[in-house]
């Protein structure tokens, strides 16, 4: 999506702001990060949406709206929902948003609450309130740091300065920032107005509009862990207040009320109506409750279980604006009842499933805004049809990239499917449209692990919840279901089930044998012939603490289909130097490792590493056997802090490396460099890091990336690569720099780096250089293998296009596209199909980089490759294509040439002309009109705008640069009709100049020797 100028400014402005601290406040650093600041996170999709809690209108400003993604920030559009963009990156250190509220007296004015309050598996926390002045440019952090999960925002409908937040609290353990909050001074300082107890929070709340005095809320106890969510109890409760909030009236034992336990409520009230309140109710005869006397009694009036299916992730209710017996209900589905809530049986249909929350405008209800579990969409026609929700909101479980040139980069997206997409380049494969770039499935489901095979680039393997474990060729689309143990499970406990399958459990190959593939339950598992047949090959390799094994949802409402399934192997690295190596970590806090392939498994959990520790990502060293990375997390047993280990032998001992690591950024996953040892980086909670030095200190690597969980990196090649849970994926492109860093660092001198071979038609040549100060000026040559000079660049700002050297303190970027000078041209040229001033593709060959800075040379070379994709094509065809097209190029410039040159003897004739005899006059007049004929057969000079070539026909310069168009449009040997052509078109061009030398000869020296007694004369040098 498009970000509008202004987000764009204010964001850059902060991030130079904050960039310029940390980078003054961090001179300990084993690397300057000025070294690296000209870097950049590249973006690359899928414009498809995730999750959102939060969304809310404008009445006054109808095509204005705004969603809160659940790891993607807040995002707005101005025009409808056709394009949305992020307005809160780089000013919010949690990207959850999970309420929004806009002010109806002010739409400048929105307040949004951070965390989620559905409570999922893979729930991100929030960090408090955000207030916005000025329509999402600016936002003012307004404190509630410690209430993680805020379910809903309400203003004031008069007075924009009265606010209300409903905190759930700390999900994962007990905190007394729970309840309901008031600031009547628009944030700036907060009172708890209604508060229960550490264990239970505010699930809802609604101001009632015809006398905002009147507020009802819902309190909800509940807890969640990595192995449990347990809601219900006797502080779950229905409340109201009828003086704005200072004293609050238990309804929730009112007559017509279920009886207890009571879970989770939603609640709505009428604006037409205030007497005609809804609650939607978690008990065990519980539904749709109606009061018609303000919540002094009540009617269950609709128990149907489609609106209370899994209470804890939905139990939302809205009523209509203007008719008292409209009333919507959210779960898996959008229902309307018409009827005051007895019957809800019009199904609305938004572009995505799971409902969560709904913003309608009291001015027309049939303008809405849906959030769901594939984030923001808008209705103007009452839900007959909505706007696509094609934006990066993606969250990723889990990130991999292929073998592919370039490679793909592919994970598992929550609540839709596994989607592969390339990285970079083929346009081929690209959809028509804005956004709809070309991705593709790899079978799987929404939380699966992805790998492929090391044998044949078109075979995935993928998992998702309970137990699936997939084969899937790209090529054929031929799909099985390969897994271990096909015995299904949903609505159970751990307990029962002979085999534990989490939510998403590793899948990879041993990287010494590509015949071995692992998985792993509770067991670590191994097969050789594709999934046939699985063994068994270690025991029990968790603590399997009963405690952790047992049922899970709640007191009312069960919930057990694979995000609490506990007790598993959730990390596993089949070793890089021996087969029979395979470390093995668990989500509960266990460390194995065999050295024998399985036989037996030895316990080497870090001393340091306390129980219920999901170990998250391990990565062992691809230089020093007996190495390993570990990162590990206990967010889901409110503890928030990093746990990063190595061991260098084989797990007898543990070093933590969390130096360098703020507070609150726990750990996701850890890579080592491909080529550099100890050279690492580390995702967490709130982004990346990087150490130079082994894990002896960390430093931030986010640069632009805005603060969004990253689930999971991995290193391709030069590229670091990002699975994020919340902004889809994140490339960081070409890192070899960072290999040299220290070293550049220490020693502080310019430095050329020696660029990645490009490939032809795919990767640009990207020319790497390091600046210790600002420089007056850079120039950068490039040569072709026998030194000769290609073309010359030089630039003299420290920012810039990348086609220009820049002068940077640090390190900066310079791209040579790979092409040759183009040809000649002049100004007002219009030419049809082609561009003749682009030059020729470089064939397949050495090639020289040559800067210069401050008097001194820098030598550099590299190879361009043949793109891998190629079929049928060699090195000579591509020198063949050069060598054609650098002809026609030539001949192109010739012709262009002899344009400009008669258009300078015209400029020079007619001034002369008009101060001569007529003698003079005439001669001048007869060599013009010769020297017109052939201007207008070698170019169309009645073009005078981009398409007149369609009007008048084209003439020779167009032919020849449409002909090298031709030829260099793709990579292949020229056909033999480019020759025949190509030979009839110099012909030509040599007759009209051959014409044009002889009344150079002629008519030209003739009227310069009239000229000579005027002292004046034609000049053509």
């Amino acid at each position: 999506m498009k970000t509008k100028q202004s987000y764009l400014l204010a964001f850059l402005s902060i991030i130079l702001f904050y960039s310029s601290e940390d980078i003054s406040a961090q001179n300990t650093d084993p690397v300057d990060p000025t070294f690296y600041q000209g870097y950049s996170w590249r973006n690359i999709g899928p414009q498809r949406g995730g999750r959102s809690l939060g969304a809310a209108g404008s009445p006054g400003r109808p095509n204005e709206y705004y969603f809160g993604a659940t790891g993607g920030g807040l995002w707005k559009t101005t025009d409808g929902g056709n394009e949305w963009f992020p307005v809160t990156d780089g000013q919010i250190t949690s990207s959850s948003i999970g309420a929004v509220a806009v002010a109806e007296t002010n739409p400048d004015i929105v307040y949004i609450g951070g965390g989620e309050t559905q409570l999922r598996g893979s729930i991100t926390q929030g960090d408090g309130v955000y207030k916005t002045t000025d329509g999402g440019k600016t936002w003012r952090h307004l404190g509630l740091k410690e209430t993680q999960a805020i379910s809903r925002i309400r203003v004031h409908p008069t007075n924009p300065n009265i606010v209300y937040v409903a905190a759930l609290g700390h999900v994962y353990g007990d905190n007394e920032e729970r309840g309901v909050f008031r600031s009547k001074d628009g944030g700036n300082t907060w009172e708890k107005v209604l508060y229960v107890s550490d264990k239970a929070g505010a699930a809802d709340l609604i101001i009632d509009k015809t006398n905002p005095d009147v507020l009802y809320a819902s309190t909800w106890q509940v807890y969640r862990k990595a192995w449990k969510m347990w809601g219900g109890g006797p502080d779950c409760k229905l409340w109201k207040s009828l003086d704005g909030g200072d004293t609050w009236v238990d309804l929730t034992k009112n007559p017509g009320m279920p009886e207890g336990p009571i879970g989770k409520i939603g609640v709505t009230v009428s604006p037409v109506d205030p007497n005609r309140v809804w609650a939607v109710v978690e008990a065990n005869e519980g539904g749709i409750f109606r009061s018609d006397d303000a919540g002094w009694t009540w009617k269950r009036v609709n128990s149907e279980r489609k609106l209370r299916q899994r209470a804890f992730y939905y139990s939302r209710i809205y009523a209509d604006p203007q008719d008292k017996d409209v009333v919507y209900g959210l779960n898996v589905n959008f229902w309307k009842s018409t009827d005051g809530g007895e019957t809800f049986d019009i199904r609305i249909r938004p572009p995505h499933g799971d409902h969560h929350d709904l913003w309608i405008d009291p001015n027309d209800p049939n303008r809405m805004i849906s959030a769901n579990d594939g984030g923001g969409t808008v209705t103007i026609n009452g839900g007959q049809s909505w706007t696509e929700q094609d934006y990066t909101t993606t969250q990723f479980y889990h990130v991999m990239t292929t073998s592919d040139v370039p490679y793909h980069v592919a994970g598992a997206q929550q609540d839709n499917s596994t989607l592969a997409m390339p990285s970079d380049g083929w346009r081929h494969m690209l959809g028509r449209g804005p956004g709809h770039g070309w991705h593709y499935p790899v079978g799987g489901g929404e939380s699966g692990w992805i790998t492929q095979s090391p044998t044949d680039p078109d075979v995935f393997y993928a998992g998702s919840q309970g137990a699936l474990l997939t084969r899937y060729n790209r090529k054929t689309g031929q799909r099985r279901d390969i897994q271990v143990y096909p015995r299904f499970f949903s609505g159970e406990p751990s307990s029962a089930l002979p085999e534990r399958w989490q939510w998403t459990f590793p899948i990879m190959f041993s990287p010494k044998d590509p015949s071995i593939m692992y998985t792993t339950s509770q067991h670590v598992w191994k097969t050789t012939n594709d999934g046939q047949t699985w063994e068994k090959i270690s025991p029990d390799l968790t603590y399997a603490d009963p405690e952790t094994l047992g049922e899970t949802g709640g007191i009312i409402t069960k919930d057990m289909n694979g995000p609490e399934i506990y007790a598993t192997v959730f990390a596993l690295a089949p070793s890089n130097h021996d087969v029979n190596t395979i470390w093995a970590g668990s989500d509960d806090g266990k460390m194995h490792i065999t050295r024998n392939g399985g036989k037996r498994w030895t316990d080497i959990t870090p001393k340091d590493l306390p129980k219920y520790s999901r170990i998250s990502i391990i990565d062992e060293s691809k230089f020093n056997p007996g190495t390993l990375y570990l990162a590990a997390n206990r967010y889901q047993v409110d503890d928030r802090e990093p746990y990063v280990f190595k061991t260098t032998d084989y797990g007898k001992t543990w070093t933590k490396i969390i130096d360098g690591i703020a507070p609150g950024h726990f750990a996701r996953a850890i890579r080592e460099d491909l080529q550099k040892p100890g050279l690492l980086y580390l995702a967490t909670e709130h982004g990346v890091y990087v150490s130079f030095n082994d894990g002896a200190k960390w430093q931030s690597l986010q640069l632009n990336l805005p603060d969004t969980p990253i689930r999971d990196l991995v290193l391709r090649d030069d590229d670091v690569v990002l699975g994020s849970h919340g902004r889809g994926f994140w490339i960081l492109d070409d890192i070899r720099p960072f290999r040299e860093a220290a070293k550049i660092n220490a020693e502080n001198k310019v430095t050329l780096f020696k660029p990645a071979n490009p490939i032809r038609g795919i990767y640009n040549a990207t020319i790497q250089y390091y600046l210790p100060e600002q420089a007056d000026s850079v120039k950068i040559e490039i040569m072709d293998a026998q030194g000769q000079l290609i073309k010359s660049f030089t630039g003299n700002k420290p920012n810039g296009r990348s086609n220009i050297p820049t002068t940077a303190k640090g390190l900066n970027t310079f791209t040579w596209d790979l092409r040759y000078p183009g040809a000649t041209v002049f100004d007002g040229m219009i030419i049809w199909s082609a561009r003749p001033q682009s030059g020729p593709t470089a064939p397949i060959g050495n090639y020289k980089v040559r800067m210069t800075h401050g008097g001194e040379t820098f030598m550099t070379d590299f190879d361009i490759e043949m793109n891998p994709n190629l079929e049928g094509i060699t090195a000579e065809d591509l020198q063949l294509q050069f060598d054609l097209c650098v002809d026609i190029r030539d001949k192109t410039s010739e012709a262009n040439e002899a344009v400009i040159l008669i258009r300078k003897i015209r400029k020079q004739a007619t001034g002369f002309a008009a101060g001569t005899n007529s003698q003079v006059s005439a001669a001048i007049s007869s060599m013009l009109e010769k020297l017109t004929v052939i201007e207008e057969d070698l170019y169309q000079v009645k073009n005078q705008s981009p398409q007149d070539p369609l009007n008048f026909p084209i003439k020779l310069n167009n032919r020849l640069a449409s002909l090298r168009r031709s030829v260099q449009g793709g990579q292949s040997k020229p056909t033999d009709a480019a020759y025949v052509v190509f030979d009839e078109l110099k012909k030509e061009l040599k007759g009209h100049l051959d014409k044009m030398d002889a009344i150079l000869k002629t008519d030209l020296k003739k009227v310069n020797q009239m000229l000579a007694s005027q002292n004046k004369a034609i000049k053509i040098d």
